[in-house]
């Protein structure tokens, strides 16, 4: 298997909850994630994702006063070349029909329902990586 490098990725964390936002960052840096920004809400996250340009996005569903669904689609409408396509999995504890089809509909990369372990955060950014050619031809050692 080609390895990931890890330390060359930039990922956005987006939620409220200092507790849930702490401990995602903290799994990140044990995968070997370096650059980390955080945000506690949606509104936040979009301005960051221009400014920083992250390979990858986790964001919570529901967050004040832009959710994690108002954030998706404003993502996917972003007129800003190469954010539009940012690599988004949502981390949550709703796992609705609704909320699914919908993130499904706007291009969500994937879907971890709170509380998240390592191996599923590594999962989860290996497939995304290795899935969006991108992100393979950047971070991965072929």
């Amino acid at each position: 298997m080609s390895k990931i490098h890890y330390d060359r990725m930039k990922i956005l964390v987006i939620e409220d909850e200092d507790f849930t936002r702490n401990l995602i960052c903290r799994l990140l840096r044990e995968v070997g994630v370096r650059f980390i920004g955080e945000c506690a809400n949606g509104k936040d996250g979009l301005m960051e994702l221009v400014r920083a340009r992250p390979h990858l996005v986790f964001c919570d569903v529901h967050m004040e006063p832009m959710n994690g669904l108002q954030f998706l689609k404003g993502v996917r409408n972003i007129k800003v070349k190469g954010v539009d396509h940012t690599a988004i999995v949502f981390l949550t504890a709703d796992s609705s029909t609704d909320t699914v089809i919908f993130a499904k509909e706007h291009g969500v990369a994937g879907y971890l329902i709170k509380p998240v372990s390592l191996k599923q955060m590594r999962d989860r950014i290996d497939f995304v990586v290795t899935n969006t050619p991108l992100l393979a031809m950047e971070l991965m050692e072929l």
